[in-house]
């Protein structure tokens, strides 16, 4: 039997890396003939596997997962949630050749610090994202490195989003700003861009869910990024009704002008850049 690593962020890496490597092997075997075939095995595998090594290594959490309980009220009293998605891009895992899906693997605490400043607070401890595609992990164990420089004088600022539904605000927002807008597969895909520094903000506001966001936005916070919703309130998670609309991660000092193009009032904090 393999042994995880015992610190909590250490593990995160460990287990989500393991589900990726899963999934490419579900790849190799199914091959992209019969794509809903495909979609199903990756869901159905990458969560089994979570689960049963969950289960085996932290079996006192709770667990909130895209293909598990969704209510389950015994986790809104729990002391820690591991909050994952087996598969986020569950489109573009199906289609040969993209690389821009991903599994997350975050852990919410509920003696975690509620809140460091606004926009803030993603309550979370732990988190990781695989890329497997990608070949890489992005994790809070041992983050990717310090938040990307910002933008030269004059290059027009990079704005993620959705691949095949961008929402209307986002492009009026870009349009406002100068900002070019660069089509991506899954949520944690754009997020690990922008903390990549391949993109400079992601944009969201369409519709998540807290297991499409809790392991990128650990991530993201644990490098300096700006994380928050749309009207600049806090991120929350483990709530009993587990939707999460909408958010925002940039760079720090995008968080003002992108909150102002939207339509929020820009705020004064230290963390803002």
């Amino acid at each position: 039997m393999m042994t995880p690593p015992s610190l909590d962020g250490a593990f995160a890496r460990w287990l989500a890396a393991r589900a990726g490597d899963l999934l490419m092997q579900i790849r190799a075997e199914l091959g992209h003939d019969d794509p809903a075939a495909l979609k199903a095995a990756g869901d159905m595998r990458s969560h089994d596997l979570l689960m049963t090594e969950l289960a085996r290594w932290r079996p006192d959490d709770a667990v909130l997962s895209e293909e598990g309980e969704r209510f389950d009220p015994a986790r809104l009293e729990a002391e820690r949630v591991w909050i994952v998605d087996p598969l986020d891009g569950t489109r573009e895992f199906a289609e040969e050749g993209r690389s821009d899906w991903a599994v997350h693997v975050a852990l919410w605490s509920a003696s975690a610090p509620k809140r460091r400043a606004r926009g803030v607070e993603p309550g979370l401890i732990a988190g990781a994202v695989a890329l497997p595609a990608q070949r890489r992990v992005l994790a809070t164990d041992y983050p990717p490195g310090p938040v990307p420089t910002a933008q030269a004088r004059g290059i027009r600022p990079r704005i993620a989003v959705s691949r095949t539904r961008p929402p209307s605000m986002v492009v009026r927002v870009a349009d406002e700003l100068g900002a070019v807008l660069v089509p991506m597969g899954s949520a944690g895909a754009k997020i690990a861009a922008v903390v990549t520094g391949e993109v400079d903000a992601y944009v969201h506001a369409g519709g998540q869910y807290e297991w499409d966001s809790a392991a990128p936005v650990a991530v993201a916070a644990s490098v300096g990024l700006h994380t928050s919703r749309i009207s600049g309130d806090p991120l929350t998670y483990n709530r009993a009704d587990p939707m999460l609309p909408d958010l925002i991660v940039c760079r720090p000092e995008l968080a003002k002008p992108l909150l102002s193009a939207i339509g929020v009032s820009p705020w004064d904090t230290a963390q803002d850049g």
